[in-house]
């Protein structure tokens, strides 16, 4: 497999399981905390895994995890954050949201975040150097990555004079993709169609809208909404036979056509080893906001055939896996 680094600026499918309520454990607990479903976390359960044991901690062995997860609904995130802090954890791992809830909470327990979009336009560090305060963690830059899905997508349906693009606005991530997208379509001379959605409930009616409005390929967009129906997302597509691009490679996993972007894994392994260096004493203050370095190109040709699409020798030249 190929993998290609590009340089920034910066310089499991299993629960864990739930610590006895009322024991005083010996061992620090980290809270794992996600305002998704624990059913679409196993490549960040996976990965974050990985990373403690490279930081030399074991779950069950010289820590405990205590996980929650909010199941998209993310007014229950405050009570899941008082929970951990009661316990009391050493440290909270979360996604955007949940780490958005964990700061509003506390200014003294240490918070890890995973995040796919800018943390600092999110409100999550001052800086990406120097976070400051009890907050840093890992950004895998899924949403900046979505004028260059438009282009790989373009590549691979160069007939389609109408694309669309399905975004979750419940987030200032999302916001942040459509108006990038927009840009580059604009700058390209392309007809960007924009299928906004704020719930799971909106997806089947914003496929249909899509399809009546003329759009001949998708770019799904980056964010809690769309990741945790990666898979309900691929049968639409399918169903409605629309070739689609999406941010992560679980969705091809899933039987989808194409991906762009980071490791979901590989990010939740270094925030497994951020955590590790705050159980054994460093200060978030201190260790600077870490980005993703490596992207990659996921094509599924099972699924272009499924479409009638030939995939351009352009892609498969520079695609890090290919699925037959």
């Amino acid at each position: 497999m190929k993998r290609r680094e590009f340089v920034t600026l910066l310089g499991g499918a299993a629960a864990w399981p739930l610590a006895a309520h009322g024991q005083q454990p010996t061992k620090p607990v980290i809270g794992f905390l996600r305002s998704t479903s624990l059913a679409v976390s196993a490549p960040m359960v996976t990965g974050f895994s990985q990373g403690l044991t490279a930081a030399g901690f074991t779950e069950g062995q010289n820590v405990v995890i205590e996980s929650r997860y909010a199941d998209n609904q993310r007014e229950r995130l405050p009570g899941l954050v008082s929970e951990l802090i009661r316990l009391p954890v050493a440290v909270i791992v979360a996604n955007t949201i949940a780490a958005l809830a964990a700061k509003a909470a506390t200014t003294t327990v240490p918070i890890v975040f995973t995040t796919g979009s800018d943390p600092v336009v999110d409100g999550l560090v001052a800086s990406l150097n120097r976070p400051g305060g009890n907050v840093t963690g890992v950004s895998f830059v899924a949403g900046m990555l979505g004028p260059k899905r438009l282009e790989m997508l373009r590549q691979l349906v160069p007939t389609a004079a109408t694309i669309a693009i399905l975004v979750g606005t419940d987030t200032l991530e999302g916001r942040i993709e459509r108006r990038d997208v927009e840009l580059a379509a604009q700058a390209l001379g392309q007809q960007l169609i924009v299928a906004p959605v704020t719930s799971e409930g909106e997806l089947d009616g914003a496929f249909t809208s899509i399809v009546e409005r003329g759009a001949k390929a998708l770019l799904v967009g980056t964010g809690p909404l769309t990741a945790s129906n990666r898979e309900r997302l691929v049968a639409l597509a399918a169903r409605h036979a629309i070739p689609a691009i999406y941010s992560l490679r679980e969705y091809v996993e899933a039987g989808g056509l194409m991906s762009y972007g980071a490791s979901l894994v590989e990010a939740y392994r270094q925030t497994g080893i951020y955590a590790g260096r705050v159980l054994k004493g460093e200060k978030p203050a201190d260790l600077p906001v870490m980005q993703s370095t490596k992207f990659e190109l996921v094509i599924n040709l099972k699924a272009a055939r499924a479409l009638g699409l030939s995939v351009p020798p352009s892609l498969l030249a520079v695609a890090d896996e290919v699925i037959e």
